[in-house]
């Protein structure tokens, strides 16, 4: 049984909560997100506390909790927001950012222009450095996603594009 819909969302100053009907809209000072409600879950709004449980005669606590832990995030995105960084290991590889577009030499014959979706921005502190930012968290780590996708790293030498925080198990070479 989930107990993570017991735990209410506190809501910090400057964060607004609209509710309506299984609509439910929270406004920060980064931006806004919405999230539409499953049927089986019943939010209460109480002084500055959002709490979750699932409606009578539906024993889905589960969606409950995953439907917490997504307002918890949003609640997050609009007062601080997300980042994930990346980092490019390979001798030649490089990225900038231009815009919404961020430019990668991966080592193939031609350079990878990624359009960023709307609400995500990229940074490039240093040319094999990557920062992604954004309000959503599931759209910051599926845009990380897909920009490590074009060249994973490989374990014998560790080349590729990986999360700043991953560790790359390296594999021994084949011996003669």
């Amino acid at each position: 049984m989930s107990r993570v819909a017991k735990d209410p969302v506190k809501l910090p100053q400057g964060v607004e909560i609209k509710l309506d009907g299984q609509e439910l809209s929270v406004k920060g000072a980064k931006g806004s997100l919405d999230l539409n409600l499953h049927s089986t879950v019943e939010v209460v709004q109480e002084d500055g506390v959002l709490k979750f449980a699932a409606r009578p005669g539906s024993p889905n606590m589960a969606m409950a909790g995953t439907t917490r832990a997504l307002v918890q995030n949003m609640v997050t995105g609009v007062t601080q927001g997300f980042e994930r960084k990346l980092q490019l290991v390979g001798v030649g590889y490089k990225a900038q950012a231009k815009g919404q577009t961020l430019s990668l030499a991966l080592g193939f014959s031609h350079p990878i222009d990624y359009q960023l979706p709307e609400g995500v921005s990229a940074e490039t502190p240093s040319q094999t450095d990557i920062i992604i930012k954004g309000i959503d968290k599931q759209l910051v780590g599926q845009v990380a996603a897909e920009i490590r996708n074009f060249r994973r790293p490989e374990p014998y030498k560790g080349k590729g594009v990986r999360y700043s925080d991953e560790v790359v198990r390296r594999k021994e070479a084949k011996k003669k």
